[in-house]
């Protein structure tokens, strides 16, 4: 295994030529599959990945997984606008989930016969734009995968499309002929047909052995061998997951504030069943940052010049490092307003306790004093007085006076202490007011 070689060392051992040009479509899709249920096995063990294999299973923890893999006849995929003239030779496609559930279908598909670079880019639009027209055997793409693999909600295409192309025959050798010109009207028009110029990363050309560009949805790389090109991918496939999680996470991080906002709770225990639900949706998506974005992102994965130079150079195309600290950001900021409303609810609970002892205090100091009225009317009942008939009932209304005096004053101190601790419990108009909007948050100074 070699790592950190020079470019022309990696063209060397790397390069390799082709017949047929083959191209590779990813599509994120949305929903997501149970991370624990089967699999075909390791990416590793299901393609070639050559000198990159043993990086790859000591990484398999973290790699997604293919959990449908199935070739396809070529007659039975069909784009909504036709073939373009392309013929295809094979067709394969692979459905790939993560740990977290992410999916990711690949669409691998070799042309018989020429690709020129009109209708090659013509096929490629098709594919992005119209995927959801795509039709496997008559019937829409997704819902043949749905059925074969039950998915806890249905299957759909998510925003994110990207497309690899490995030129082989005649384009292979107008892509690395000595025409620089020729050669760059071909990348643009496959890559962006012909819009804009395209990227070409550091270290990926050898003038006439290998060549690698880019765009956003497209990449175009010639003159690699096959465990390169899987290599290629795989990169490729890391990146629209991440974007594809990066994407849900805002989503997500908008939905938890406004639920924060607009909170409807009456009473302690439900705001204490409001934070504990925020919380781990927070929790969700700070997992979802760390091991559905920055595990992809890196190099660790495959520590070679070439991938890094590709990764680094697509990564950036897609803006993935800004977004991720700006979601990070906004992720940091929900769990501050949380806890700030967990700590408000602690503050407020540990009021009212405390109103509530204060109350109750009083009362029994209270009891303790209008308590002498009752006590003398039981020492007047008990004396041998001539106040008292013996012949007249203790519940005569002849005392009743002496009842009124004895226990009015007690039953007023008992009705005001039940009002007192009431309105105790109800003052907690602090706690049932939602928390300020994320933007009115002041972020602590530096950040």
């Amino acid at each position: 295994m070699i790592t950190g070689t020079t470019a022309g060392d990696t063209a060397e051992l790397d390069s390799g030529s082709r017949q047929l040009t083959r191209v590779l479509v990813l599509f994120s899709l949305s929903g997501g599959l149970d991370p624990r249920g089967p699999s075909l096995g390791s990416l590793v063990e299901r393609f070639d990945f050559g000198r990159f294999a043993l990086h790859l299973k000591s990484s398999a923890a973290v790699l997604p997984v293919p959990v449908l893999v199935e070739d396809v006849a070529p007659g039975e995929l069909r784009l909504p606008h036709g073939d373009r003239g392309l013929a295809l030779d094979t067709a394969e496609f692979a459905v790939l989930a993560t740990p977290r559930g992410d999916i990711t279908l690949v669409l691998d598909c070799e042309f018989a016969g020429p690709t020129p670079p009109d209708a090659l880019a013509a096929w490629l639009a098709d594919t992005c734009f119209d995927r959801d027209l795509i039709t496997l055997g008559g019937r829409p793409l997704l819902d043949v995968l749905g059925e074969r693999l039950a998915p806890p909600e249905p299957l759909a295409f998510g925003h994110n499309v990207h497309q690899l192309v490995f030129p082989g025959g005649e384009l292979r050798e107008e892509l690395l002929g000595v025409d620089a010109a020729r050669q760059s009207a071909v990348l643009n028009e496959i890559v962006y047909r012909g819009r804009m110029a395209t990227a070409e990363p550091p270290h990926l050309r050898n003038h006439g052995a290998t060549l690698s560009a880019h765009g956003r949805g497209v990449s175009v790389h010639a003159g690699w061998a096959e465990h390169v090109e899987n290599g290629l991918t795989l990169v490729a496939i890391g990146i629209i997951s991440a974007l594809a999680v990066l994407q849900r996470t805002r989503l997500a991080a908008f939905e938890t504030m406004r639920a924060n906002e607009q909170a409807a709770a009456s009473s302690p225990y439900e705001i204490r069943s409001l934070i504990s639900q925020l919380s781990a949706g927070v929790n969700e998506l700070q997992l979802d940052l760390a091991f559905g974005v920055e595990a992809y992102v890196d190099s660790l994965l495959i520590p070679d010049m070439v991938m890094e130079a590709f990764q680094s150079s697509l990564r950036d195309a897609f803006g993935i490092r800004d977004s991720l600290d700006n979601s990070a950001r906004m992720v940091e900021r929900l769990t501050s307003v949380i806890s700030a409303r967990s700590a408000a609810l602690d503050a407020e609970l540990s009021e009212r306790d405390d109103r509530r002892d204060r109350t109750v205090s009083v009362l029994v100091a209270i009891a303790t004093l209008i308590a002498l009225p009752p006590t003398l009317l039981l020492a007047f009942f008990g004396v041998n007085a001539t106040t008292v008939n013996t012949h007249r009932s203790i519940f005569d209304a002849h005392y009743l006076p002496a009842y009124l005096l004895a226990w009015v004053p007690f039953l007023v101190l008992a009705a005001i202490g039940y009002v007192r601790m009431i309105r105790t419990g109800r003052r907690s108009g602090s706690l049932l007011t939602p928390a300020a909007p994320i933007s009115a948050q002041r972020p602590p100074s530096g950040s």
